[in-house]
């Protein structure tokens, strides 16, 4: 926008003016070619009026160089009012004042929101002739304005697919701290809720949290469990001694803590020990331990 100035439309103007001579030339020499075919159609109407209506060879030839002199005629004037429409005319001094006033105008233009993406494109087009592209570690713009000015600038390059979906450092240590204490969809769930988006601008879902952890070579949830000493389901039957119908039936009533690791709700068990943290006592003499004893 800083080309769009008064002195950049100023020399817009002149070339203009340039412009505006060339086609009045050219629009003059248009009209000579059809002041020709009609001065032409002219001629052979006479001739054919003069004949002999007896001599009718004669009046047929003239009759039928007539009517093609008509054709031709008819042709240049199509052509011509199609060039006069297709070129346009640059216009009065009110058109210039319109010109001169979008150095204040455009960039409130383009900067008002309800100015839509192709009234902006169409502004560009009318002011710019072409742009070259450099590319280094920037990218070089070299934009030719039409009257003849030249602004050159810098921008950076944009990021590839993959750098641009590219997580935050930050994201990354949150989704990291979660998997200590849930599984993927809970995780999921926790930074929607935070309003945490993907590189993509979208809400996360168990898949792209499994992506990221490998992606970014994450500890996955059941290694995790493990390293605190978590046991499975058949490690922890073996354990105490029990089937492990016997430790999803402890799962359900309370008397075994579980830890999902995935979003199929399969599980590691904490190993309560001797005794059982919450209540105190030993873990084999709760009443749901003590009644599965007497069951085995």
């Amino acid at each position: 926008m800083e080309a769009v100035n008064p002195l950049a439309l100023e020399v817009t103007l002149a070339v203009q003016q340039e412009l505006q001579a060339r086609w009045e030339e050219t629009d003059r020499l248009r009209r000579a070619q059809v002041d020709r075919a009609r001065y032409e159609a002219e001629l052979a109407r006479r001739r054919f009026l003069r004949v002999d209506p007896e001599n009718r060879l004669v009046a047929a030839s003239l009759e039928s160089d007539w009517n093609e002199k008509l054709r031709a005629l008819g042709e240049a004037e199509q052509h011509y009012e199609r060039q006069r429409e297709h070129d346009g005319q640059i216009s009065d001094p009110n058109q210039r004042q319109r010109i001169l006033s979008l150095a204040s105008d455009f960039p409130r233009l383009w900067r008002d929101p309800n100015t839509p993406q192709r009234e902006r494109k169409r502004m560009v087009r009318l002011l710019i002739e072409d742009v070259t592209l450099r590319k280094a570690e920037q990218i070089e713009v070299s934009a030719r304005f039409r009257g003849g000015v030249n602004k050159t600038f810098s921008i950076p390059r944009p990021l590839g697919y993959f750098q641009s979906r590219k997580q935050s450092p930050a994201l990354i240590t949150e989704i990291d701290r979660l998997l200590d204490h849930h599984n993927y969809r809970e995780v999921a769930a926790l930074l929607n809720t935070r309003g945490y988006k993907t590189g993509g601008g979208l809400e996360f879902d168990s898949v792209t949290i499994s992506r990221i952890r490998i992606a970014y070579h994450l500890k996955d949830r059941y290694d995790r469990l493990c390293e605190r000493g978590l046991l499975t389901l058949s490690e922890m039957a073996e354990k105490r001694k029990v089937s492990v119908e016997t430790i999803r039936r402890w799962q359900r009533l309370g008397a075994l803590r579980a830890h999902p690791y995935n979003d199929q709700n399969a599980c590691l068990y904490e190993d309560p020990g001797p005794t059982d943290p919450k209540k105190g006592i030993r873990l084999l003499d709760h009443p749901i331990c003590k009644e599965a004893q007497c069951e085995a």
